[in-house]
């Protein structure tokens, strides 16, 4: 079935943090058929060149690429907004605790379809997310996203020192039982394995050499970690690492430097980091609301991306404390201003989702509307709340308009989810958007 979608269809034609605002283009309808976007354009004009599509109107919604969420942890759903700790003691208190549980596949099982379900209902059709130690925990978050058909990233987290018993692996396990995971998962459908070491402090050195090894034999998969999240972190692997001229050392020295690359959070880079990170083309993931909620600092974003580094966006969930990305792009605005860096809605909208498949390295696949792009894409109510309807009603331009959303809508502004081509949530079931007939043909 080919479908025809109307609205407020909008598109990237360059990075506005590079070109201005002009980088994104408004168009009145999208035509999808077996997954893909197949025409972007006008409504008179996509009518008559596919007069056999099913039409639904939106209406004045925004339709846009679904959000990519660059850096989740998604076994931590259930813990999310738990109250305020510091990175480490949030890790024991928290963290550690409910990551016991999913070496039972029913459990984890539950918490990935969970956290799906919450993420598609707040517009995001891809994700990239940590696992668990657990083996398990990597099938059922590969396994939920397949029965969507969601383009996902996703790996086994490595730990083998300064975590739990229960939580811990070790070099070897490390490397085989992600290198088995890899090739069960890796390429099938729309899943992406990711080499995933949590972070230098719970990863000994054999351990991070290990994963560095696979890497270099896997080089078309992303590698994920934290790096310099907190000022008490940075100094704890300053002590474990006494020899390393810096965070990004202990990475860099084991081969987890690369092209490929995506470092969570960011916070506190020094210029050397800064400079080899940007060498080596890897990516910077920003978890804006996670960086305040557990106090870890701001994110240089008007520094960086003047620089030339590759960003992308993410909600940190549980750390972070919302499955919004609406949200994480008003606080990601909110941080951006404490640094004198006023982001611009298109700035924004782009980092929540061209941005972020940049950072994955999947933006020719998803993250804008353009022909052969996979259609993954969210319509947005730009009247949700009566609030936002009231702001919304005093807009000049299209960015006026879209501006009082980001700020202040959640899940109610998701008019509805597509993925792969199937609308896979629909806020308003009882009253859905109007079906028309096909236009007809040319007399």
């Amino acid at each position: 079935m080919t479908d025809l979608l109307l609205g407020q269809v909008l598109r990237f034609t360059a990075d506005p943090f590079v070109a201005g605002p002009v980088a994104a283009v408004v168009d009145e309808a999208v035509v999808i058929n077996a997954g893909q976007i197949v025409a972007v354009g006008s409504a008179n004009a996509l009518r008559r060149s596919h007069p056999q599509a099913r039409v639904t109107d939106y209406g004045r919604a925004l339709i846009s690429a679904g959000f990519v969420d660059a850096h989740a942890h998604y076994p931590q759903t259930a813990i999310i907004a738990s109250w305020g700790k510091r990175l480490i003691d949030w890790l024991n208190t928290y963290t550690f605790p409910e990551e016991m549980r999913f070496s039972n596949l029913s459990y984890a099982s539950a918490v990935a379809n969970r956290h799906l379900d919450l993420t598609v209902s707040n517009g995001t059709t891809s994700v990239c997310s940590y696992c668990t130690i657990h083996p398990e925990s990597v099938d059922a978050f590969f396994a939920a996203a397949a029965a969507r058909n969601q383009r996902v990233w996703a790996g086994k987290t490595c730990m083998d020192r300064n975590a739990p018993e229960g939580l811990r692996d070790t070099a070897q396990t490390a490397h085989d039982d992600s290198a088995r995971l890899l090739a069960k998962w890796h390429g099938r459908g729309r899943a992406s394995y990711v080499i995933t070491p949590r972070f230098s402090p719970t990863s000994t050195e054999a351990q991070l050499e290990a994963l560095g090894a696979l890497w270099a034999a896997n080089s078309g998969c992303l590698m994920q970690t934290h790096l310099s999240e907190q000022t008490d972190e940075i100094a704890w692997v300053r002590q474990l690492f006494p020899d390393a001229r810096d965070y990004l050392d202990t990475y860099e020295r084991h081969g987890l430097l690369g092209r490929g690359a995506l470092f969570g959070h960011a916070i506190w880079l020094e210029d050397r980091e800064k400079a080899r990170i940007l060498e080596a083309d890897a990516s910077l993931i920003h978890c804006p609301t996670s960086n305040t909620f557990i106090g870890s600092g701001l994110f240089d974003m008007g520094g960086l991306k003047a620089a030339g580094h590759r960003i992308g966006l993410a909600t940190d969930t549980g750390g972070g404390s919302s499955f919004s990305m609406l949200r994480t792009m008003a606080a990601a605005y909110e941080v951006a201003q404490l640094r004198d860096r006023a982001l611009h809605p298109a700035e924004l909208w782009w980092l929540a989702t061209t941005g972020s498949a940049r950072a994955l390295h999947a933006d020719s696949l998803i993250g804008n509307i353009t022909v052969g792009a996979e259609a993954d894409l969210v319509v947005v109510n730009l009247a949700s709340t009566p609030a936002i309807a009231q702001a919304t009603a005093r807009a000049n331009d299209i960015w006026q308009a879209v501006f009082p959303t980001i700020m202040m809508g959640d899940d109610r502004a998701i008019r509805a989810t597509w993925v792969a081509g199937h609308c896979v949530h629909d806020n308003d079931p009882a009253k859905p958007a109007s079906q028309t007939p096909p236009a007809p043909g040319p007399a």
